[in-house]
């Protein structure tokens, strides 16, 4: 088994791409993560929410930000119950309203993050890493952080080697 992990939320279908209204067939989020995967060897961890955000761009960041507002906490379809098996996590999510969308934080309190190291992976439109470090900090007490990465939504297609020199080069951080 391999002692990395990454933890990832992902939007398919619209999205917001350099400026127009774009039909994802799979998100950006998940395309970076299975860059991770391929550069470094990791087993993956999607998060799924029990209820979909509405498959409106506009409606879903409308849920995202009213979601943030009242610190919700959606519920998962899955969880991970303990990631004492993995040394190393990657983080990984697009930028809503400045930081992971909340089904992240859903998951991420329910962990022991005692001494596991963290990369954050942030898929934007503009907005780079916003307060995701800040907002990983509160929540996975313990834990050690590795520089964070913020890659342009509409550029993660042709980012792999970016990626992938990152995660590699998280593990000496």
């Amino acid at each position: 088994m391999t002692t990395n992990l990454i933890i990832y939320y992902s939007r398919k279908g619209q999205n917001y791409v350099n400026g127009s209204i774009i039909d994802l067939p799979k998100g950006n989020t998940k395309i970076a993560a299975e860059f991770i995967q391929n550069s470094v060897g990791s087993d993956m961890f999607e998060i799924e929410t029990v209820k979909d955000y509405a498959t409106d761009y506009y409606d879903c960041i409308d849920e995202a930000r009213n979601e943030l507002r009242a610190k919700a906490r959606p519920q998962l379809k899955n969880y991970l119950d303990n990631i004492d098996a993995y040394e190393n996590i990657f983080i990984c999510g697009p930028c809503w309203w400045g930081t992971f969308p909340m089904p992240v934080f859903s998951q991420l309190e329910r962990l022991n993050w005692l001494n596991k190291k963290i990369m954050p992976l942030m898929t934007h439109e503009g907005s780079g890493l916003g307060v995701c470090e800040r907002d990983l900090k509160k929540i996975c007490s313990g834990a050690i952080f590795s520089k964070g990465l913020a890659v342009h939504g509409a550029d993660v297609s042709k980012s792999e080697s970016i990626i992938a020199d990152w995660a590699k080069k998280s593990f000496d951080r």
